[in-house]
């Protein structure tokens, strides 16, 4: 069962750690995402293969007859669901394009990274530290964590902190600027 104190690791480190081309994709995620180590990159990497190793034996078991075949269909619309949930997989996916999804589709869903798309941060990085120090908040609760996995519903409502002096200078900025 573990230590309840002792968190178990979340991630996978690469079998061969010095394979060139694996190094220049990752430092380009990480440029590209502003990942702090490559430890958040391989533990979105673990989510990846996690639902892809899902998928590969619902795919097997989906066809059997009786309560398998149910079963196993039941836990296929459960996991599509969930994936089109957090905004990963788009409305009417199939398994097979669950085992199409690349690591950008779940790193394209941290709160990180959509703080900087939806134009709260002039870069990613400093998106992460908006976070980090407490401005961002998503339905007005803080949330400080930068690889939030955010849902398709919670995207609209992500916005600066209420109590959070940035968001007192971004209004008076927009409202110099009309």
């Amino acid at each position: 069962m573990g230590d309840p104190k002792k968190a178990r690791k979340k991630y996978y480190i690469p079998t061969h750690m010095w394979e060139k081309t694996r190094l220049e994709r990752e430092v380009e995620l990480i440029k590209n995402y502003g990942l702090r180590n490559k430890r958040e990159l391989w533990r979105a990497e673990a989510y990846l293969r996690k639902y892809r190793r899902v998928a590969r034996e619902l795919l097997a078991s989906i066809n059997l007859p009786g309560k398998e075949g149910e079963r196993a269909r039941a836990q296929a619309k459960s996991v599509i669901n969930r994936l089109m949930k957090y905004g990963v997989l788009q409305e009417g996916g199939t398994l097979d394009d669950v085992l199409d999804l690349t690591v950008e589709a779940f790193l394209e869903r941290r709160l990180q990274t959509l703080v900087y798309r939806l134009g709260l941060a002039n870069t990613i990085k400093q998106a992460r530290q908006f976070i980090v120090h407490g401005h961002i908040a998503i339905g007005g609760r803080k949330v400080n964590s930068p690889g939030y996995l955010v849902r398709k519903e919670e995207e609209g409502e992500i916005g600066f902190y209420s109590n959070s002096p940035v968001a007192d200078l971004v209004m008076v900025k927009a409202g110099a600027e009309e």
